[in-house]
């Protein structure tokens, strides 16, 4: 079991690390092509077949409509690729082949030449080159065989060539939208405060929890400019919400800096856990000139029944009750039978999420 709290503290990041900018993405490509020169461990499937005479066709080789052509040494694929940003025509990209019959291995294979399309259905680039193919496989004459990694799956690095650039509205408007990764109010209202400083009141406007709008020049080259010094502004994001992450195949918890815990008593099996609270009023001299403060004080105690008792000086910390539940090694079940327990109870101060 894997047990793990954070402690909260400030640190500015960069405003590339928490926000895109919107239109600014990569582009899906997919395609269909065929791999040939394998021994023997294409495919025989009727779509092959169908594709390898249409190829045949188009080079002005006639096959009688009566045959159906066939081999093991070529086999029906998929392609897919991603598009950067701003990707323009004559640039490569990597591309991920897939078998999608019956082949054993696209080992040794080459793609002939297949074209692209985005979602649009409009091809943007086109792919071909030999593969390379990680997995193995063999197969004795007895029918045993044994595989390694997946052989039916290849990557060509730099294997297709753009031929078309994916539109993109960074250059359109009087305005552009950075788009934060993770949602946040106060995180938005920060971005927008930290460019106004730099560039003066209204320039950015935080939209909702996710958006910052803000006014940019119509030159593109200027824009880039404009955009290289924002991006690299230093924002101090906001906390994150209160979470307590479960992994139940692994065992592994992640208490978040901000799980809080109401005052609670806990019996689990042979174990014992005890939260209380308390306060403390602390007063000034009777000439002094302070101010009359109130302080919480907490105790957590965690007993096994077996004599291993750990008793916390007033004012426990999360990374108190962390090392404390670590040193009497609670199983992964039991911690997580505990915390979905007192999330149940109202008394765990935090969202549960279990994957």
């Amino acid at each position: 079991m894997f047990l793990i709290g954070f402690a909260g503290f400030a640190q500015a990041d960069r405003l590339k690390d928490l926000a895109s900018v919107a239109g600014v993405r990569p582009n899906q490509l997919v395609g269909y092509g065929l791999v040939v020169g394998l021994d023997g461990t294409g495919d025989k499937t009727s779509f092959t077949s169908q594709t390898f005479r249409n190829m045949l066709n188009n080079f002005g080789v006639a096959i009688p409509a009566n045959e159906n052509p066939s081999s093991k040494n070529i086999a029906a694929v998929a392609i897919h690729a991603e598009l950067p940003a701003f990707a323009k025509p004559g640039q490569t990209i990597d591309i991920t082949v897939s078998a999608l019959g019956d082949a054993k291995s696209l080992r040794g294979g080459s793609l002939l030449m297949a074209p692209l399309k985005g979602a649009d259905g409009n091809v943007y680039a086109i792919a071909q080159g030999n593969l390379v193919v990680s997995g193995l496989g063999a197969e004795g004459r007895d029918g045993s065989r044994i595989t390694v990694n997946v052989p039916s799956v290849g990557r060509i690095p730099n294997g297709a060539t753009v031929e078309r650039a994916a539109p993109s509205a960074f250059a359109r408007g009087d305005s552009l939208v950075l788009n934060l990764h993770h949602a946040d109010f106060t995180t938005a209202r920060r971005v927008a405060e930290q460019i106004n400083g730099l560039l003066g009141p209204g320039v950015a406007t935080a939209l909702d929890g996710a958006s910052i709008q803000v006014r940019a020049p119509r030159d593109p080259s200027q824009r880039v400019s404009y955009l290289s010094v924002l991006e690299n502004l230093q924002i101090e994001p906001a906390e994150e919400v209160a979470k307590v992450i479960i992994n139940s195949r692994t065992g592994t918890i992640v208490i978040g800096q901000n799980v809080r815990i109401s005052p609670v008593a806990i019996t689990h099996g042979g174990m014992t856990v005890s939260i209380t609270e308390s306060f403390d009023v602390d007063q000034p001299e009777p000439l002094g000139r302070g101010e009359t403060v109130v302080t919480p004080r907490s105790g957590v105690e965690v007993d096994e029944g077996s004599g291993h008792m750990f008793e916390f000086a007033p004012g426990a910390t999360l990374q108190d009750i962390v090392e404390a539940v670590n040193q009497v090694g609670a199983a992964p079940g039991d911690l997580m039978a505990i915390l979905e327990a007192l999330k149940q109870a109202g008394a765990l101060r935090a969202e549960l999420v279990v994957i």
